[in-house]
Order: C-alpha cells, then sequence, then structure tokens
C-alpha cells in the first residue's frame, strides 16, 4: 500500500528521503536494546536518524554505534556540539565515521547554549556567529594523515538567526533548523539558498487526548522556553515575551508540537512546500527516558 502522505519535494536531501525521525530517548537504553531498535528503525524505511548531545553520549561514538547497527539508515547529529571537542578532533571524527559509512553521516553542528556550556562545560560562551565561522575556518585547515576522504561528510549547522544561515551558505552543506513553523522553514530556504540542505525538526504526539497533548509539549518545551537563543529565535517568528514563560503558551504548543496522524501529516507537508528538503519526526512519548518504540511503528505504517 502507498504512503497517505505525497513526500515529493522539489529540494533533494542528503539523507535517504525527505521524512525522518529525532530522538534523545535512545541514551537511557543499554546499548544492546539500542541496537535492537535501530535495527527496526532500519526496516521501516525512516530516511534519517538524528539526535543531540547535551547530558549523554558522546556523539560520535554514538553515531558509530548507531550507523553499526543498521545496514542502511542514514544518521545525523543534530547536533555535535563545537564546545565539546576542538576543531581538529571534529573533522578527524566525522572524516572517520564517512570513510567507514560512505553516504550514510551527516555531521550537523552547533554553539549550543550558554548554560551547557558554561555552567556544565566549563567553557566560555563567546558570540555564536563569530565562533561557528572561526571553528570552520579550523576545520578546513585541520591535517587528516588518514585513509578515507579528505573533505569528509557534508555539515549541516544549527541555524536559527539569519546570520547563522547566511554563514551555513557560505560554509556548509545547509541547516537544521529546530522548533520552527513552517512560515519560518520559508524564511530559512530563502536564506539559505535553493541547493542547501534544510532538515527541520518537528514535535509530535500522536495521542489524540489534548490533555496528553498539553502535558507533553508542556514538558518538552519547558527547557527550551528557559533559553535565551530560543526565545529570541521564537520572537523572531513572530511570538511575543507573553508565549515563552516556561513550558509555553497554549499558541506556541500547538505552533511548536503538533497532534494527531492528520495534523502531522499536514505539518510534513506544509514543511516540505515551505521549502524543507527533510523533516524529522521528533516523538514525544511520556518522557524523555522513554522511547516511544511503537509510535515509531504506527507512524511508520501511516507514512512510510
Amino acid at each position: 500500500m502507498p504512503p497517505r502522505l505525497d513526500l515529493t519535494t522539489s529540494h533533494p536531501t542528503l539523507l535517504d528521503g525527505p521524512l525522518g525521525l529525532w530522538t534523545g530517548t535512545l541514551d537511557p537504553l543499554p546499548p544492546a536494546q539500542v541496537r535492537e531498535v535501530v535495527v527496526e528503525l532500519d526496516e521501516q524505511g525512516w530516511g534519517g536518524l538524528w539526535f543531540g548531545e547535551a547530558y549523554g553520549r558522546e556523539a560520535f561514538t554514538n553515531a558509530a554505534m548507531l550507523l553499526g547497527a543498521s545496514s542502511r539508515l542514514p544518521v545525523a547529529t543534530g547536533i555535535a556540539n563545537i564546545y565539546a571537542r576542538d576543531a581538529m578532533a571534529m573533522a578527524g571524527a566525522a572524516k572517520t565515521l564517512a570513510a567507514q559509512y560512505p553516504g550514510r553521516f551527516v555531521c550537523g553542528m552547533g554553539v549550543s547554549h550558554a548554560p551547557l556550556v558554561e555552567r556544565m562545560r566549563g567553557h566560555e560562551y563567546a558570540g555564536p556567529v563569530s565562533t561557528m565561522r572561526a571553528y570552520l575556518d579550523a576545520m578546513a585547515s585541520a591535517p587528516f594523515a588518514a585513509a578515507g576522504p579528505q573533505d569528509g561528510p557534508p555539515l549541516v549547522l544549527a541555524a536559527l538567526g539569519p546570520r547563522m544561515i547566511e554563514l551555513a551558505r557560505e560554509r556548509t552543506a545547509g541547516v537544521h533548523p529546530y522548533l520552527v513553523t513552517p512560515e519560518w522553514t520559508a524564511t530559512t530556504r530563502e536564506l539559505a539558498g535553493p541547493t542547501a540542505e534544510v532538515a527541520v525538526m518537528q514535535a509530535v504526539v500522536l495521542d489524540d487526548d489534548p490533555e496528553v497533548w498539553r502535558e507533553r509539549a508542556h514538558w518538552f518545551l519547558e527547557i527550551y522556553t528557559g533559553l535565551p537563543n530560543y526565545r529570541n529565535s521564537w520572537l523572531r517568528q513572530g511570538f511575543t515575551d507573553g508565549d515563552l514563560g516556561r513550558g509555553g503558551s497554549e499558541a506556541l504548543k500547538q505552533a511548536m508540537v503538533v497532534r494527531g496522524e492528520a495534523a502531522i501529516e499536514a505539518s510534513v507537508r506544509a514543511h516540505l512546500d515551505a521549502g524543507a528538503s527533510h523533516v524529522c519526526l521528533q516523538v514525544l512519548g511520556p518522557d524523555m527516558a522513554t522511547a516511544p518504540v511503537g509510535d515509531w511503528r504506527r507512524l511508520a505504517d501511516v507514512l512510510l
């Protein structure tokens, strides 16, 4: 049976199709169980598997585990924190994975957030755009005396604002927008250019119960509404300070976390129509420590 959702898009993706998954819920699982889950996701036919780097597993060793567990599923860091390793280590790790898994790794990088960088890692958080530009310069000049592709895998940047999007257009293969509306996806496409990867994260809840949705949207947005980079991004998108209390207003919840199969399909289509080349769905289960395996199966049946 063909998928109910039309996944055609005029913007080709670096991944294996326009629809993937984003999750942070594999970190609480032991590696053996992670491999079992990834084998199933591989078989379901998702176009990519994205994950972040904050409190849990290190990005590149984690990517190696996920790539090794699958046979065709592309894996992307969403994102690898540039403060977690110097530019030479980032370039070497990315090239090593690209050599071992040709065409299956996308290296998403970002500047993270001041609280995570300063309180948790002990670094000084500097100007995001200038810091990223200098980091890309250092990556480009870093030696790599090993077998493998000297150019490495495609790089994409976590880019919320116009200046970072423009830097991505100049220096990388594209951008990884997170917590944005389809309208901002259109703005991102315009700024990033017609050939860039625009891989958008969309948070979703499959449960149709509005109270279940509201509870999950609230705990999901609670941390992000406390981070200046996201607050500034939402103000650029047209929200107001009144929407940005911890957990977000009803309007912010509805825009950032869509509920139910029909709304998920409509949101994916809206992002693709707005210029996304790839949409990675972050399915919210009961909490961030529970991998929503059943919901992933259900979505795969509906969308893939």
